[in-house]
């Protein structure tokens, strides 16, 4: 059987990545493709579990470091349990962030470094890397007002943080996507949701 493909969404807060991922999701089963659709952290048992100790709770909760190691051992589970035996029985995976969200936020915004981040996803999920990352870019303002409109009732831990923080992981993915052209695709996220998904199925061609 052919193998499937693995695409990552990948941005800030507030740009759209659940929605579109769902509505991606639907358009590729409409051309026939088994869709498997999941998120960061999460997407196993395992790495449900440690969704909670990640998101809840005060800013912080943890050291940045502490961060890094418990999103690698949830996608470490991830990867094991979900993305790898849907890619090998010819599914698409769409994930809701991937390993590029542990680079902008804890190897960028939080200064641990790329290399680092890099170091621990090897040994958990042995480099795996998306086929295609679809980084979905707002302008700053827009975004913020939709994260806020999004998180009325609490924003997580990572939502909550400042227009600096948030700077620098758009900064982070920016970086990551001119040094990755291969890989990414940035996709405008203004305008309705069908405009969105249309952009993020071009951004697949080829595959």
């Amino acid at each position: 059987m052919a193998r499937g493909r693995f695409i990552s969404l990948e941005g800030g807060e507030g740009v759209g990545k659940s929605t579109q991922l769902r509505a991606l999701a639907a358009a590729l089963r409409a051309r026939g493709h088994d869709v498997i659709e999941t998120r960061e952290p999460g997407g196993s048992a395992g790495a449900e579990a440690i969704r909670s100790l990640l998101l809840d709770g005060d800013a912080g909760r943890w050291t940045a470091g502490a961060e890094a190691l418990l999103f690698a051992a949830a996608r470490a589970d991830h990867v094991a349990k979900t993305i790898l035996p849907a890619v090998e029985r010819g599914a698409w995976v769409l994930s809701d962030r991937f390993l590029d969200s542990s680079l902008a936020y804890q190897g960028g915004a939080d200064g641990i470094g790329e290399a680092a981040i890099r170091q621990l996803h090897q040994v958990g999920s042995d480099g795996l890397m998306p086929d295609r990352t679809l980084l979905l870019a707002l302008p700053a303002e827009e975004a913020a007002a939709r994260a806020a409109a999004r998180d009325r009732d609490g924003a997580d831990r990572f939502g909550g943080r400042d227009a600096a923080y948030h700077a620098r992981v758009a900064a982070a993915f920016a970086a990551l996507a001119a040094g990755d052209p291969a890989r990414f695709r940035i996709v405008d996220a203004t305008g309705t949701t069908d405009d969105v998904t249309a952009r993020l199925l071009a951004a697949l061609e080829g595959l």
